[in-house]
């Protein structure tokens, strides 16, 4: 299957657009899926063998989303950390998939400032665009 997506660390985090799914779980046996869509119903790509958590987050939220943002990240971290193969991905994988990118390399301690985290995963996935509001809730999160 074509990869459209990115290894954040290690090949066990990647990250992506919705499309990039079901890849992520045939090519690299990735075992939990971090959903960031407000908008998703069900996994974009629906397994048995993968668990779906979903974070809604809205791409065009009005107001910072800090808690929604470290929920997501927590999800990322705790599936790494117990050794499982991760992806999380939003509609596109720009916006609310590049502030969780930022926050995990963060929150395990890869990257120490978000200016130092937003440029690696923007070295790791060129499309990494994150919005004011979404840079606002990380710098809540990360002071």
């Amino acid at each position: 299957m074509e990869k459209n997506y990115q290894s954040l660390l290690e090949d066990k985090i990647y990250f992506g657009g919705a499309a990039d799914v079901e890849a992520m779980i045939k090519n690299e046996g990735v075992e939990v899926i971090v959903d960031l869509r407000g908008e998703a119903v069900e996994s974009a790509y629906p397994s048995a063998q993968v668990e779906w958590i979903q974070v809604p987050l809205g791409d065009a939220a009005e107001t910072p989303q800090a808690p929604l943002f470290q929920q997501a990240i927590e999800h990322v971290v705790e599936a790494y950390r117990n050794g499982k193969k991760v992806g999380f991905h939003c509609a596109g994988g720009g916006g609310r998939t590049g502030a969780v990118a930022v926050g995990t390399l963060i929150a395990l301690g890869k990257c120490q400032t978000m200016d130092e985290a937003e440029a690696m995963a923007k070295s790791i996935r060129s499309k990494v665009n994150i919005k004011p509001l979404q840079r606002e809730a990380l710098k809540e999160l990360y002071k």
